[in-house]
């Protein structure tokens, strides 16, 4: 449905993406993971049509979006950042109208707009003028609007960013409740983001993609998957060197505490990594106890996305503000 191949984006002499390339399958929902001024937003300009790529191809459901926008943008359904709200109009009058722009028949119009209202549940706020809404009840409309003609693709920018937990909970249950009739896009700095919504990841990291999977593959993959966590008796130091040796073990680190208990006093804290494929507790017990440390808890810990979040991604500051920079400005040009 959606195909994106060697995408790159060059502001000035300030790359914003290079050579980025995913797929998404119909029915998929596909959350484009990245720290701030990453490339997510300057990607999903280019697949909405709103900035033209520097190189690269992209394609959303057979159509160039370079050399066929205008059909292009009848296929999408986009949500920006900033929700594109008229704030005076109701939300049943701004549905009409944006069912008008993007070409809706006269006839069907009345039937899209109550079932993108009905979608997002906004049933009890149709008639309401728009800047009576909280932020969360805009951002329904904002999606509304995205879908009001019922698009096979659908690009959402950073959806729940600005909400509080109970509207971020509504607007993702909404989000995937949209999978499987539409192809949808998250671009999204939030890791539980992904985990909760998403079928499958692309992690963006200074304008390259690094890695594409299912989270939970990427969580397997690139962290060996499990490990423990150990309160020991004991210098850390020396536990470390005993533990070096186990089979299995791939990493052995110092953390503040395990299971969320309070550091006490001649206790050590460590987190043990296994090796794919491998489940070394047995043998750590038997070696702590063998060499004499006192081990008060090993509980399993299964890696996490954020994990794989920090291992592929690091923060260059003065990246990120060149690049939102240039995009601020070439946007404003626009």
């Amino acid at each position: 449905m959606i195909e994106v191949e060697h995408l790159s984006k060059i502001y000035g002499s300030t790359p914003a993406i290079t050579d980025v390339t995913f797929s998404v399958e119909p029915g998929e929902i596909l959350g484009l993971l990245g720290p701030n001024g990453a490339g997510k937003t300057t990607t999903m300009r280019i697949l909405a049509g709103y900035l033209p790529a520097t190189n690269g191809n992209a394609r959303i459901a057979g159509y160039d979006v370079h050399e066929n926008s205008l059909a292009v943008r009848q296929r999408i359904g986009y949500l920006p950042e900033t929700p594109p709200l008229y704030p005076d109009m109701t939300v049943e009058g701004f549905l009409h109208f944006v069912a008008q722009i993007k070409g809706v028949p006269a006839g069907d119009r009345p039937n899209k707009v109550t079932a993108a209202i009905k979608r997002c549940n906004l049933e009890d706020k149709r008639r309401v003028i728009i800047r009576k809404l909280s932020k969360g009840y805009r951002q329904r409309v904002g999606i509304a609007q995205a879908i009001v003609h019922d698009p096979p693709a659908i690009i959402l920018d950073e959806p729940t960013v600005g909400l509080d937990p109970r509207q971020i909970i509504e607007v993702r249950n909404l989000i995937k409740s949209l999978a499987g009739t539409h192809t949808i896009i998250l671009s999204t700095h939030i890791l539980p983001e992904v985990s909760m919504t998403c079928s499958r990841v692309a992690i963006i990291n200074r304008g390259k993609v690094v890695a594409t999977n299912t989270p939970e593959n990427l969580m397997t993959q690139l962290t060996g998957g499990s490990g423990y966590e150990l309160e020991i008796e004991g210098e850390a130091a020396l536990a470390k060197q005993v533990l070096q040796n186990v089979a299995g073990v791939s990493l052995i680190e110092s953390i503040p505490t395990a299971g969320g208990h309070h550091p006490q006093a001649n206790r050590a804290y460590l987190r043990v990594i296994s090796q794919p494929g491998k489940e070394p507790g047995k043998d750590i017990v038997a070696t702590l106890v063998r060499a004499g440390f006192g081990l008060h808890e090993l509980r399993r810990v299964n890696a996490t996305l954020e994990d794989v979040f920090l291992q592929l991604t690091t923060e260059e500051k003065n990246f990120e503000t060149e690049v939102d920079l240039a995009a601020d400005n070439e946007g404003e040009a626009a």
